[in-house]
Parts: C-alpha cells; sequence; structure tokens
C-alpha cells in the first residue's frame, strides 16, 4: 500500500473538545456531539483504499470506535497543531508511502468519495488541500513533506488556508471543495440530526 491517511482525533472527555461549541450548548452536549462526529469519521474513512492511521491527542485507547481491524493507532506528538501534523507525516514518509493525507474529525460533509479523490489527484500534483469554510482546512495532501506549511501559523483562525497556500508556491496544489467543520453552534444548523438544539 503506498497511500496512508492520518485521521487527527481530540480524545473525547468531558470539558477537553469542542470547547467553542460547549460555550452554546454545555460541556456534555459538546462531547455527545463530538462523538457524533467521531463516529462519522470512523465510518466515512474506514473504507478509505489506504493504511488508516488514528493520531490521538492524548491517549491511545484500544476498545474504541477506532477498530483496530482498519485502523493503526499513533499518539500525536509535539507543541502545537502543526508541529503534531509535521511529525505525523514525517512518521509516514519514513515507512515510504508515496502519497500521505491528513483529515480532521470535526466534519459532516467529509465523505469517502473526497478523501479517495485527492489521493488521485495527488498523481499529478504535489499537494492537495480542501478548504473549510471557516478559513482553514479539513485535508491536506503532500507526495514529499514541506515542512513550511506546519511552521509559522495562527492555528484555529481565518488566516490558516491562505499561509498555507502561499507556502506552496513553488508546488502544484490541487484546491478540492469548500466545507463547512463544525466549531460553534450555528455550524450545526444545516444538520438534521441536530434539530433539536435549534
Amino acid at each position: 500500500m503506498t497511500n496512508a491517511l492520518i485521521i487527527f482525533t481530540r480524545n473525547p472527555e468531558l470539558g477537553k473538545c469542542k470547547t467553542r461549541l460547549a460555550k452554546s450548548v454545555g460541556d456534555e452536549e459538546a462531547l455527545k456531539i463530538y462523538k457524533h462526529l467521531l463516529q462519522h469519521t470512523a465510518d466515512v474513512t474506514k473504507t478509505v483504499n489506504a493504511e488508516r492511521f488514528v493520531f490521538y491527542s492524548e491517549n491511545i485507547h484500544q476498545n474504541d470506535i477506532w477498530d483496530n481491524a482498519f485502523f493503526n493507532k499513533q499518539l500525536q506528538e509535539g507543541n502545537d497543531l502543526g508541529e503534531r501534523m509535521q511529525n505525523a507525516f514525517e512518521t509516514l514518509f519514513l515507512k515510504d508511502f508515496k502519497k500521505i493525507i491528513i483529515v480532521g474529525s470535526d466534519l459532516l460533509d467529509l465523505d469517502t468519495t473526497i478523501i479517495e479523490t485527492a489521493f488521485e489527484k495527488l498523481d499529478k500534483n504535489d499537494a492537495v488541500i480542501g478548504p473549510a469554510a471557516d478559513g482553514g482546512y479539513y485535508l491536506l495532501g503532500m507526495r514529499s513533506l514541506n515542512k513550511n506549511v506546519f511552521k509559522n501559523k495562527d492555528w484555529g483562525t481565518e488566516t490558516v488556508l491562505e499561509q498555507t497556500k502561499k507556502d506552496f508556491f513553488s508546488d502544484s496544489l490541487y484546491v478540492l471543495e469548500t466545507l463547512n467543520d463544525i466549531d460553534y453552534l450555528e455550524d450545526l444548523k444545516p444538520y438534521k440530526a441536530f434539530n433539536y438544539l435549534f
């Protein structure tokens, strides 16, 4: 297998995930929503034609939604999001994967086809990115490591996508469709499963 898919996830612990959302709905509801997002991500990614690696934020859980039959389990390492992502990419490039893509775990619009398309685009492009509606990105893929994309970013702000695109100025970059990630209560409005919140 030459393709690797990285899934970055936070351990689903009360008061430690979806903190911006929790300001509107409370910690318990935010945790419930995050678990829903995690399950969606697991369902979408487990059939992707790639070797799949879940990188946990705090500690690795064995008997959880990330079935060991489908997912390899690793721990994120680094002081900020950029460092943690760079370390994950470096780890897998050292294992001789030719195309590596990372996705987050807070998108209800993410589906298997989008990820498969991203891998296909890496056949003819150096990199691929999936813009998020809030100015970040939900997917990033590369054929070789560009360390610049992980440095000097204001993570969690609306500047990340544009800053990252500039780091690929000498590479060919394919831009996927823009998707909506879930950070605030209003981000859930389009989804029937969460009508009860409004």
